[in-house]
């Protein structure tokens, strides 16, 4: 076919449209942006840099993505608002240029005890479509092998409103692909009855031992005792077989207290729905401690963990069954599907293949779809959900992500900036928050936030390209070409720390010694084991305190105080000076003020519109009632000293009237992890990343035990932090301790007195210990990639080309 030939003159004037080539933010003041005003070169790569807590999210995430999001929301009907997240504008005067956002952050994925990363990415789905169309013998639809999907039967009449009404008789069925034992989870629970009661006590005596199990609470403890199904001020151990049967087991049952309707049922059935249907790590502490003691999982004999029924393990493609498939590596699992070639369902094969390469290229193809999703680290989560965008036929779309790099071996950081220059290559506008040099340096716009943190941020220190940031001055400037040496001397260990046999996940009955008494570093490819081995081997009651990269939780009534526990010395210094209690220096407590109850805020709901949120008029914000505001330690109230920051409160609790030795140790542990621009009540939903990551390091610090196990300390810090972090952990080993870091970052590797390297490669090509010995000594082999990486950040070796 030819093509029609253009007789017509192009104009060489600019059109219109082509003169919107910028994002335009001016006035931006969301949390500690000080009126900034930047523009944005569209269908380019534009980093943000700073120190932790310098401004970067707030401008990226909280102002550019936010408002875009927003702007799409209100398209859509007020109906549909209804159910949709509301969002509010955010603190800006002028937001030009946007277009449709897709944020791709570090948030963890989903920890549903049935979420895993096949459902999590829609791989599953194609999966169970492939086998209910190829599988033999057939079994039935696609829901016949999800493992969320229970089998139901039912039959009855139902009447038919056609004409005249008639009854007709019906029969219901669907088969679904669950494992009736375990209900689709994998493991099932052994309950110890001593955890959740003293049968010793009758249920009036308090014999409930379940935290938040109080004698007065309406819906658990006095739904037994009030039933009328057991007699409450009997011994549970004097119980009979019936009483017994109905105590524990009894199906739910409608009940009336006080005259309300209430439904009593068994305690195992109640504790399983009440706790062990969510998934542990995403409880809190002391809920987490009871389950831990109270319930032992074990791989579920019936379907031995693949979660499935046994009709859809029977049903195979090739000798391989859906389960089967699921536990495959997903390199192997992308070979797999590669060699089928059936034309009837040759759509659904390309579409799944992309899919499973796409895992591959971007450097998760040693996972298998049936890792729950809860185990998965920040960076794979973040990776996991950029899956879907990678093949995407959009352009001109803005990609904001934030930190892409974290967690990667420096190998694979330039596997991640290949697919960061695609995306722009196509068109689309990507914006990176980032502190690694190697992705600073592929930028072709980079915007430099600070100059330092917190109320010490919030302006452009510098905006322009990597040359001009390398002689600009800034901190980041300053620092982007850094290279930590190797060092002259290393420490001499105090002892070892002996694993044997180590097989967790891809390990391969790794025998390993890791000295004490020196700073040890553990490193390797992603998925190579290092947290297998150093999480999952080393042996209980070895004194250790694990530091891990768990998110820490809060909602906006928490605070670096109330999480590290510096509130309660300051409250009792507080009560002692003036003779009260100190429940009453608790916003949470009795000292809350009663129109905002301790928040500092009032918020209004407006459906579907953002809430607003206005300052207390009562409290003025303080979050405290006038009387308690009267009482004053070393001259300050309360809501005062929760408005200093950390070297502001370090400074007041170490001396003088205000002394108070306990306050004092937490605020110097919290200086020596960088964090002293903090102010003692900031929310902690308005921390970034890396200060939360060193908030949790901080309080940890008090926790006793000679070895400290850190997975990825330097997650969130920028460059001059890392220099920063070193000192620590050196005066960690100083003060007789043993540090064993999980790290990629070059500069603690470069830094450490010893390094267990692990690979060669990911998934089932790792889980071998590759390399013992000195930094100097790894880089004098040259024998892995860790290796290859460490001599050329040092320059011992011809640096490696950041550039894919």
């Amino acid at each position: 076919m030819s093509m029609a030939k253009r007789t017509d003159t192009q104009s060489t004037a600019l059109h219109g449209a082509d003169s919107h080539d910028l994002i335009r933010v001016h006035g931006a003041r969301e949390n500690n942006l000080k009126d900034v005003s930047i523009e944005i070169p569209k269908r380019r790569l534009t980093v943000f840099t700073g120190v932790s807590g310098s401004g970067k999210s707030s401008l990226v995430f909280d102002t550019i993505a936010a408002e875009s999001q927003r702007l799409i929301n209100e398209t859509y009907s007020a109906f549909v608002q209804g159910f949709m997240p509301t969002l509010a504008r955010p603190e800006v005067d002028v937001l030009e240029g946007l277009t449709t956002a897709i944020i791709v952050d570090q948030q963890r994925m989903g920890a549903d005890p049935r979420s895993t990363v096949g459902t999590a990415t829609d791989a599953n789905a194609m999966l169970r479509i492939l086998f209910s169309r190829l599988g033999k013998p057939h079994i039935g639809p696609p829901s016949a092998y999800a493992f969320n999907v229970p089998s139901v039967r039912a039959s009855g009449a139902i009447t038919v409103e056609r004409g005249a009404k008639t009854a007709v008789k019906a029969t219901f069925t669907r088969t679904g692909g669950m494992c009736t034992r375990c209900e689709g989870r994998g493991t099932v629970s052994d309950i110890d009855l001593t955890q959740l009661y003293d049968d010793s006590k009758s249920i009036a005596e308090g014999a409930f031992t379940i935290p938040g199990w109080k004698s007065d609470s309406f819906w658990t403890v006095r739904v037994y005792a009030e039933s009328g199904l057991l007699d409450p001020n009997k011994p549970i151990c004097k119980y009979t077989k019936k009483e017994m049967q109905d105590f524990l087991y009894r199906e739910p049952t409608k009940v009336k207290v006080e005259g309300v309707n209430l439904t009593y049922e068994g305690l195992i059935p109640k504790i399983q729905k009440s706790f062990l249907s969510k998934d542990k790590e995403a409880m809190q502490p002391h809920i987490r401690a009871f389950v831990e003691r109270a319930v032992t999982f074990t791989t579920c004999p019936e379907c031995d963990g693949t979660r499935l029924s046994e009709g859809a393990r029977s049903s195979k493609i090739k000798r391989i069954s859906i389960a089967d498939a699921c536990a495959m590596q997903i390199s192997d699992l992308a070979e797999w599907v590669s060699g089928l070639d059936e034309p009837s369902v040759a759509p659904l094969l390309t579409a799944l293949r992309h899919t499973l390469d796409s895992f591959v290229e971007i450097g998760l193809g040693y996972l298998s779809l049936d890792r729950p999703s809860g185990t998965l680290s920040g960076g794979e989560a973040q990776r996991v959900k950029m899956i879907r965008h990678l093949g995407s036929s959009l352009t001109d779309v803005t990609y904001v992500f934030d930190e892409p790099t974290i967690g990667m071996h420096p190998h694979d950081i330039q596997r991640m900036n290949g697919l960061l220059l695609r995306l722009r290559d196509k068109g689309n506008t990507v914006l990176v928050v980032e502190h690694k040099p190697e992705t600073i340096a592929i930028a072709d716009h980079v915007v430099d936030l600070g100059p330092g943190a917190g109320s010490a941020g919030g302006t452009v220190c510098f905006e322009g390209t990597v040359e001009g940031l390398r002689a600009g001055g800034t901190i980041t400037g300053r620092h982007l070409d850094d290279r930590a040496t190797l060092k002259d001397t290393v420490r001499t260990p105090t002892g070892t720390l002996e694993i044997r046999g180590a097989t967790a996940h891809n390990l391969r009955d790794v025998d390993v010694d890791i000295p004490l008494g020196v700073l040890a570093v553990v490193t390797g490819v992603a998925g190579s084991g290092k947290s297998s081995l150093v999480h999952g081997s080393i042996p209980a009651g070895a004194g250790v305190v694990s530091i891990d990269q768990s998110a820490i939780r809060g909602s906006r009534r928490s605070n670096p105080a109330t999480y590290t526990g510096l509130l309660d010395p300051i409250r009792k210094a507080f009560a002692k000076v003036n003779d009260v209690k100190p429940a009453l220096f608790s916003a949470n407590s009795e000292g809350a003020c009663p129109n905002c109850n301790g928040v500092g805020v009032i918020y209004t709901d407006l459906a579907m519109m953002a809430g607003v949120a206005t300052t207390c008029e009562e409290c003025e914000g303080k979050r405290y009632q006038a009387s308690v505001l009267e009482y004053h330690l070393g001259g300050r109230d309360i809501s005062e000293v929760l408005a200093m920051s950390v070297t502001e409160a370090d400074e007041f609790f170490g001396a003088g009237e205000a002394h108070t030795p306990a306050a004092h140790r937490i605020l110097g542990r919290l200086a020596d992890v960088g964090l002293g621009y903090l102010n003692l009540g900031q929310p902690l939903t308005t921390l970034s990343g890396g200060e939360r990551q060193r908030l949790k390091l901080a309080t940890r610090m008090a926790d006793k035990g000679g070895i400290y196990v850190l997975d990825e300390p330097t997650t969130g810090l920028h460059l001059a932090d890392v220099e920063q972090l070193l000192g620590l952990l050196d005066r960690l080993v100083d003060s007789g301790k043993s540090v064993i870091v999980v790290e990629h970052h070059q500069a603690v590797m470069a830094h450490a007195d010893w390094i267990i390297d692990l690979g060669p490669g990911a998934g089932h090509d790792g889980g071998r210990i590759v390399f013992e010995g000195t930094p100097a000594d790894l880089v004098a082999a040259r024998r892995t990639l860790t290796a290859e990486h460490l001599a050329a950040y040092v320059g011992i070796w011809p640096r490696l080309s950041r550039t894919p």
